[in-house]
């Protein structure tokens, strides 16, 4: 009896995740898989990484890891996360920029409004559908935010593997994807994570950092990435910093550029709600230097320039302009 009634529920589990899923997509999320929330395997990991002091000055990293390594802790009564993933490579590394212009280079993932607010809107619509489904459900969800590993939740979810520049790598779009997170309490039946790790002998990503980032394959040290020195660092750079910087005013993206996965899989999103914004994916960095609070606020106040602020920008725009040809340090 009791067999049968394990058996009707798992059934019932995994009928209520094929319609959570189709749901997903309706939404516009590229891909979705169900995640269970055990310990993190990659612990371990993460304790070497921050005793190490490569996460820099990002100081909460090191209040969350409980919560990272224990994911079934961010939300009580947690059984499972729904993890999604969104395109939102553009089909180019450079928008139009041309030699000698005083313009920086900013991360693909920039390009357009912050994606915290488009896919923390459509994630709030998918916790509603899955209310629908799972009567009474909880759930909270995350858009790279909180104590949440996405990528190892995406890689026990079935998306893909995570590569040796630590992005998650899904097989048929590469790693040019945002990571959307849907802790719930309701049943739904995991997916089957993936095992493989496709990167083989492959150092493209490792080799083309320009910083030199890269400890070793999965071990980033923080403090020389250009990607965290433009958004996350807090203060002044130095002079080894600046120079770091290069023609890099937000981010970066040679690690995936050079990915033999995006170079023969990534393919420009359709998705309208990421359509590319001339003004953040090609940023004129005499205006941001002259740009006051108030103004900042109005032009890039729904975009991802929000998170290092007016005086990160004028800072990253300093740099950049100071490493030019001709320009002195």
């Amino acid at each position: 009896m009791k067999k049968n009634v394990e058996q009707t529920r798992r059934a019932d589990a995994s009928g209520r995740s094929v319609e959570v899923k189709r749901r997903a997509l309706e939404l516009g999320f590229d891909a979705v898989g169900i995640a269970t929330l055990e310990a993190n395997a990659h612990a371990a990991e993460l304790d070497r990484w921050l005793a190490a002091g490569y996460a820099g000055t990002m100081t909460y990293l090191h209040r969350q890891a409980d919560k990272r390594k224990h994911p079934v802790r961010i939300m009580p009564g947690a059984r499972v996360a729904v993890v999604t993933l969104t395109n939102y490579f553009h089909g180019s590394t450079d928008p139009g920029r041309k030699p000698g212009e005083r313009r920086g280079r900013v991360a693909q993932y920039a390009w357009s409004s912050d994606y915290h607010l488009v896919l923390g809107r459509r994630l709030e619509r998918l916790a509603t559908a899955i209310r629908e489904i799972v009567p009474g459900a909880k759930s909270r969800c995350y858009v790279d935010a909180g104590p949440v590993p996405e990528r190892e939740l995406a890689q026990r979810a079935g998306l893909g593997w995570i590569g040796k520049n630590m992005m998650l790598i899904d097989p048929d779009r590469g790693s040019f994807t945002f990571i959307g997170v849907v802790l719930t309490d309701a049943d739904l039946a995991p997916d089957l994570p993936f095992e493989a790790d496709r990167c083989g002998t492959c150092r493209a990503c490792l080799d083309a950092c320009p910083t030199s980032a890269f400890v070793a394959p999965g071990v980033l040290d923080a403090r020389r990435c250009i990607s965290y020195l433009t958004i996350e660092h807090a203060g002044e750079f130095d002079e080894a910093d600046r120079r770091n910087v290069g023609d890099w005013l937000f981010g970066c993206d040679v690690c995936q550029d050079v990915c033999p996965w995006n170079v023969k899989f990534a393919r420009p999103t359709s998705d309208a709600e990421l359509g590319v914004r001339h003004e953040i994916a090609e940023p004129d960095l005499a205006a941001l230097l002259e740009r006051e609070p108030e103004s900042f606020a109005r032009r890039f106040g729904d975009t991802p320039f929000e998170r290092p602020g007016v005086e990160g920008m004028r800072r990253n725009a300093t740099a950049v302009l100071a490493n030019r040809p001709g320009s002195r340090p």
